[in-house]
């Protein structure tokens, strides 16, 4: 069917748009990427913007050779790993009873649930209680702090949902435990759900500083987040003073860039293997038949 002039137009505005917002989401990346590679004194001056000016890997030597950097990275991975699984397991055991209409109160508990969307302590009630549970510099405070994300509970419960209720009538007339059936029957119809929440949780962990910079104190339990944190907001390394390196002029831009590089690296490695199952398991949580 051809289209008409109006269509035309309106398909080149939008895809325009569409470039034009990529390009915008994209951009700050590829520049920090393209920056960590290049001439420290390029950067310094401005000279990179679309392409690489020059080829330098003396910044990432000097984050290398940074005081409590893997020891920080092994912590983000800690943190994120764990705290992943730990989400997981209480969204699972979450979503799995809010689906079954015959859980007496259902509706009451949705809307509990759902109120925590909308309405929240704030921040010094919240410190305030982990403070009293004695969870301050501690790694199970950061592995429970916010383990639970309402939108992932009620995205799972409504894949459970469209489970055939028949599939679970035949597994009880087998004498199969609700245990049995959310192993043996629910997780394994969704797998593409549960990626899709995996890595929003590790995405989420991975990436958090806020809470872990709040509650640790200890040097030695801090996530890879909150040292990045601190080399550009508190410049904790000494960085700003000119360093030579390989007959370079080092800059505190090129050490920052290098680090979120290598903070970032694992999520751009990951997230291709995966990304297949984020549309699938969106839209079937997200429908509702």
């Amino acid at each position: 069917m051809s289209r008409t002039t109006g269509e035309k137009i309106f398909g080149a505005f939008n895809m325009l748009l569409m470039l034009l917002l990529v390009f915008v989401t994209l951009y700050p990346l590829y520049y920090v990427i393209i920056s960590a590679f290049s001439d420290p004194m390029a950067v310094a001056t401005g000279a990179v913007t679309l392409l690489p000016v020059g080829f330098e890997l003396a910044s990432f030597y000097k984050v290398i050779e940074m005081e409590n950097i893997w020891t920080a990275y092994g912590n983000t991975i800690f943190y994120a790993v764990f705290g992943t699984l730990v989400s997981m397991v209480l969204t699972i055991l979450g979503a799995y009873p809010l689906s079954k209409r015959r859980m007496k109160g259902r509706k009451v508990i949705t809307f509990f649930v759902l109120a925590t969307m909308w309405f929240s302590a704030g921040m010094i009630p919240v410190y305030q209680n982990f403070q009293n549970l004695h969870l301050l510099d501690s790694r199970l405070g950061i592995l429970l702090c916010f383990a639970v994300d309402t939108f992932n509970v009620i995205l799972l419960r409504t894949f459970f949902e469209n489970v055939p209720d028949s599939m679970e009538e035949s597994a009880k007339m087998d004498g199969a435990s609700d245990w049995v059936i959310l192993t043996r029957i629910y997780l394994p119809l969704s797998v593409s759900a549960l990626a899709t929440i995996t890595m929003y949780y590790f995405v989420a962990r991975w990436n958090a500083y806020f809470w872990s910079m709040l509650l640790l104190k200890d040097q030695s339990l801090v996530p890879l987040q909150v040292l990045l944190k601190k080399l550009i907001v508190e410049v904790s390394y000494n960085v700003n003073e000119a360093i030579d390196f390989s007959a370079n002029v080092m800059t505190e831009q090129t050490i920052v860039y290098a680090t979120i590089v290598i903070a970032v690296l694992p999520m751009l490695v990951l997230y291709p293997f995966i990304q297949r199952f984020f549309v699938k398991g969106i839209m079937v949580g997200a429908i509702k038949g």
